[in-house]
């Protein structure tokens, strides 16, 4: 079955996460990567996960892999939900589209697209590369 075009709810930004949600504007995919350590992570925060370093903003390449994924069939809408894990390192929870739920497996190479929501924020998602 091929996914189904699905407008997503648009995203509340935060003071915190406003520079991901600009980029996303512009179709440019941020990770934060911390100035004290050094590794990169997801979800957009001013603070690093990993040692409360402060963090700056970095464009990814938008380009990672399938990590796992489950097709939501119950859903009146269905659509694929996935981690995604980007070339820079961090796992990202998204949206598998543009393609067959048959097609999708762990491994496959993705890259971020960006799909219009019910407001004026785009949301990342990811296709087949």
């Amino acid at each position: 079955m091929t996914a189904t075009e699905r407008k997503p709810v648009a995203p509340l930004p935060t003071p915190d996460t406003l520079p991901y949600w600009d980029a996303a504007k512009r179709h440019s995919l941020l990770i934060g990567r911390c100035k004290a350590c050094d590794k990169p992570h997801y979800y957009p925060r001013l603070l690093c996960p990993f040692c409360m370093g402060e963090a700056r903003w970095e464009e990814a390449s938008g380009r990672g892999h399938i990590y796992s994924f489950s097709i939501m069939r119950n859903a009146p809408i269905h659509y694929a939900i996935a981690y995604v894990t980007l070339e820079e390192g961090p796992t990202m929870m998204t949206n598998i589209v543009n393609c067959d739920f048959a097609d999708i497996h762990v491994g496959q190479a993705v890259r971020v697209v960006y799909r219009d929501t019910d407001g004026e924020m785009p949301v990342p998602m990811f296709e087949p590369a």
